[in-house]
């Protein structure tokens, strides 16, 4: 045993050293950072991203390792609290509504907050802990989601640090998933399986979804086992699971007419109707006549008043006011304005690029998915997971460079209103659309806009 040890340090030394590197920055992040110290946090991404590069650059054949330090990396922050999101205080909310049979879509927490003998633990601290503006809203999680945050709360024992333990144990499963069935796809897809890799060591991915408990992970772990399961012919069953996904975040729904020309109409119209006939059984439990209006109030939101980390919409609003406009009358018009881009640019995805392939179907959610984020007002740093995980599918590493890059936005956590640099937005959006610019220059961009890519035509795994 003892010349086996020796015999893999001697050959893995580097490696390790560098995983022993990461696990002091994920610790100091988990342990020792308050948002507030821009400085510090930045530094601390910047290290993390580095180490990661290196890791993969090392070891990328390595699967048992890499998956090994990805796996404590996460664990690591199993007994603390979220340090740069309170999201995970409305999580544990919702979920003591459900288990204790409320509907979440149906009451504010600042109108249940008055009532006494409320049945939610914790319920002072939870209220307070969630914001004002998450507690003068309806709940916007999906119904899934809210199952899995009651499943957390009852496990959490009435602990706010319990039920945080259950939902990033939940997390974390999610993310090996997301490992397991990405590798499985990637190899379906004739390409390298080590490429998993920037989606399960990327530290935006650990520390947004292992340590701030954002579940865009068990999203991606349902979307990707969906595909892979379209990728070996059982898109019945594929249809169900990708049901799953949007039940958890309403995302992957923006990809739903992409499947039209993948299927073919006959085949595309069965495989919406399992996808809608389950979302509509995992909403049944929920559904009450208010249940459409409030939901309908709490998503619109997004596009029409709040506003975070935005790309195009800043330039425009920068200009706008250069002509006297007012910022609370443009977002709502730019508000109204950008889900039709993102309609019409799914629907050109849809017809103008050869989607019956699986590497270009994916190119296209790819490419749908950009363009939204692109025009979007709020653009929150774990939003950008999905697009990482888009991306180790296809040719491009533009969502790699923008999830180092978005650590720019977390200067406005420093700030006690909140208040954006838009030098450092500018900094993030230009390097991401200059390196963007570059990967469509360099892979002949109209063939790979068309789907008409070489690679992708050898790539059928359909």
């Amino acid at each position: 045993m003892a010349n086996l040890l020796t015999t893999y340090w001697k050959l893995h030394r580097t490696a390790i050293i560098l995983a022993l590197l990461s696990l002091t920055f994920y610790y100091a992040f988990a342990y020792h950072l308050a948002r507030t110290d821009f400085t510090k946090l930045l530094a601390a991404f910047i290290g993390m991203f580095f180490l990661c590069y290196k890791l993969i650059q090392f070891e990328k054949w390595n699967f048992k390792f890499l998956l090994g330090i990805g796996i404590v990396f996460r664990l690591i922050f199993l007994l603390v609290e979220p340090n740069l999101s309170q999201d995970f205080y409305r999580f544990i909310w919702d979920g003591e509504l459900v288990q204790n049979w409320f509907n979440p879509y149906l009451e504010v927490p600042n109108t249940l907050i008055e009532q006494k003998n409320l049945v939610i633990a914790n319920a002072q601290t939870l209220h307070e802990g969630m914001g004002p503006l998450s507690a003068r809203h309806f709940s916007n999680y999906p119904p899934l989601n809210q199952l899995i945050f009651a499943l957390t709360s009852f496990l959490g024992a009435d602990s706010v640090l319990g039920s945080v333990i259950a939902m990033r144990i939940v997390i974390i499963l999610a993310d090996i998933g997301v490992f397991y069935f990405g590798r499985k796809l990637l190899r379906n897809l004739n390409r390298s399986p080590h490429l998993i890799f920037w989606y399960f060591l990327n530290p935006l991915v650990i520390v947004e979804l292992s340590g701030n408990l954002h579940f865009e992970g068990v999203m991606l772990f349902f979307f990707v086992l969906a595909l892979y399961l379209i990728s070996v012919k059982k898109w019945k069953l594929g249809a169900v699971v990708y049901a799953l996904s949007i039940s958890i975040k309403l995302v992957p729904l923006i990809f739903l007419p992409l499947f039209l020309k993948h299927f073919g109409w006959k085949k595309s119209i069965a495989f919406y109707a399992l996808v809608g006939i389950t979302s509509i059984a995992l909403l049944l439990p929920f559904y009450s006549s208010e249940f459409i209006d409030n939901y309908a109030q709490t998503v619109s939101l997004w596009f029409s008043n709040f506003e975070f980390n935005a790309g195009l919409y800043n330039g425009i609003k920068k200009l706008a006011l250069q002509f006297d406009a007012k910022p609370w009358e443009l977002i709502k018009t730019y508000g109204k304005i950008t889900p039709w881009i993102t309609i019409l640019s799914v629907v050109i995805l849809t017809f103008f690029r050869n989607n019956q392939k699986l590497p270009v179907l994916m190119g296209s959610m790819l490419w749908a998915l950009t363009l939204y984020y692109f025009t979007s007002t709020t653009v929150h740093p774990w939003y950008l997971v999905f697009l990482v995980t888009l991306c180790i599918f296809t040719e491009y590493r533009f969502a790699i460079l923008w999830s180092a890059a978005v650590v720019l936005s977390y200067f406005a956590y420093s700030n006690t209103d909140f208040k954006e640099s838009l030098w450092l937005l500018s900094i993030e959006y230009l390097s991401v659309y200059a390196f963007l610019g570059y990967e469509i220059i360099t892979r002949h961009g109209k063939k790979v806009l068309f789907g008409k890519n070489e690679h992708f035509d050898k790539a059928d795994s359909n």
